[in-house]
């Protein structure tokens, strides 16, 4: 132990690349505007976005979605180093993967010949960042462990209990997730989603599931808290969602019991994974 600390004392930190940095900050801008345009203009993606959405539940969930992204990727470019900062390129980089994938699958649901101007613009905005993300995604992060440097010793280490339920909520992401892109008309979601909905809401679900995979493996506060405020912010904007829209809900079905029970488990372990981190932060000076 004593010799891994003097290992890492001596070892420099890995900086954050600055093409890094301004892929943190363009991805935060793009992500707020989705998420405008889904989570606000919910019943009218037919004039506000790359694609129409029905029922407007479903546009929710995925401008939730975007919208939790931001102190993800927010908190990111606000780093120094490397690894306070790299939770944000995996689960990015699946989902951002997936979505394209979807994209051309369904390539004709998409407004890119619509007579709204904003739709029509939209669509072909969508279809330039979907293209053009993963590969330069994979082009940045060649560049960024280029650079010499290791890792910081990880200052404060999460709850065993809050890594394990990370680890189950990232199973069950990805496996739900994998089911729905495989076969998005599944009777497992609580509400009627489309083929391209389907497996739009899948990359999402395999996305954060990486990203709770890769919380629990980082076991640090400050590698993770983006992705703790990030997942806060996801469980009470699809409440909200739920609240919004309980006529799109099949209520009949018991994967709505389970999705409202998966969202509770979320804020749950987010509210336990903060607690943890005041009480330590505050019981610091009395121990000094």
């Amino acid at each position: 132990m004593l010799k891994s600390l003097i290992d890492s004392a001596a070892t420099p930190v890995k900086p954050l690349t600055r093409q890094m940095h301004q892929w943190f900050l363009i991805d935060t801008l793009l992500v707020a505007v989705a998420g405008l345009q889904l989570y606000v203009f919910t019943e009218h993606t037919n004039r506000f976005f790359a694609w129409t959405i029905d029922p407007p539940l479903t546009a929710a969930f995925l401008g939730a979605a975007y919208w939790a992204s931001v102190p993800l990727v927010f908190l990111a470019s606000r780093q120094t180093s490397w690894a306070h900062a790299r939770m944000a390129v995996p689960g990015v980089f699946l989902f951002t993967t997936l979505t394209t994938i979807a994209t051309f699958i369904h390539l004709d649901r998409f407004h890119l010949s619509s007579p709204e101007p904003i739709a029509r613009f939209a669509a072909w905005v969508w279809l330039a960042i979907y293209v053009s993300v993963p590969p330069s995604l994979l082009v940045l992060l060649f560049l960024q462990r280029r650079l010499p440097g290791g890792d910081p010793p990880r200052e404060q280490l999460l709850p065993s209990a809050a890594r394990a339920v990370l680890i189950a909520q990232a199973a069950t992401m990805l496996i739900i997730g994998l089911i729905l892109f495989i076969r998005p008309l599944t009777p497992l979601w609580p509400w009627t989603l489309t083929p391209l909905t389907g497996r739009a809401v899948a990359a999402w679900l395999m996305g954060i599931g990486i990203i709770a995979a890769h919380a629990a493996w980082e076991n640090d506060w400050l590698r993770v808290r983006g992705t703790v405020f990030g997942f806060a912010i996801l469980a009470l904007l699809q409440v909200l969602a739920l609240a919004r829209y309980p006529a799109d809900i099949t209520w009949t079905n018991p994967a709505t019991y389970l999705y409202l029970f998966f969202l509770l488990t979320i804020l749950a372990v987010c509210i336990y994974i903060f607690a943890g981190h005041l009480s330590r932060t505050n019981a610091a000076p009395t121990m000094r």
